[in-house]
């Protein structure tokens, strides 16, 4: 019984994989394939999203087992790696998306530097939506990128207007 959810969720990677291929090869600008672009780049908006905290989370989970394998004298746990695919909440039903490894490492890889301090959270949001920007205009072929990392712009935005409050206060 085990086999046949594992066959299912292969094939539900191969139709993603195919599905972005699909759109990405696609020639014209009919309306119909317009909205399948568009459909695509949302889910792939999310799959960034969810890798980049990936990225951070494993990264964070990464680096605590390698303070406990050094403190027992054990071997490092190896390194976390991105997933070119994600389960994504389309509807009322998670599906999986594909993105290329190429795009996913990336997205990862600035995850974990966020993570690690490596960058802050303008550099992340500027270094993923420069990634974004290259997925919707050469992969997508859509004119307006979409925006990457909503939830970290939310946050800076805060962070921003509680230290605009400060220097209010302060004066």
């Amino acid at each position: 019984m085990l086999k046949f959810f594992k066959s299912s969720e292969t094939d539900e990677k191969d139709e993603a994989r195919q599905l972005f291929e699909k759109v990405a090869g696609s020639k014209g600008d009919s309306r119909e394939l317009r909205s399948a672009r568009i459909r695509m780049g949302l889910l792939l908006r999310a799959h960034i999203d969810k890798t980049f905290v990936a990225g951070a989370e494993q990264t964070a989970s990464y680096q605590e087992l390698v303070a406990l394998a050094i403190v027992n004298g054990q071997e490092k746990p190896p390194q976390p790696e991105a997933s070119e695919f994600q389960q994504v909440k389309s509807g009322d039903r998670n599906i999986w998306v594909y993105l290329p490894m190429e795009y996913a490492e990336q997205i990862f890889t600035l995850g974990a530097r966020y993570q690690r301090t490596e960058v802050d959270a303008r550099q992340a949001i500027d270094a993923v939506q420069a990634v974004m920007d290259m997925i919707c205009r050469f992969e997508l072929k859509l004119d307006e990128p979409f925006k990457a990392l909503q939830f970290l712009r939310e946050e800076v935005q805060g962070a921003g207007a509680a230290d605009d409050e400060d220097l209010m206060q302060g004066q």
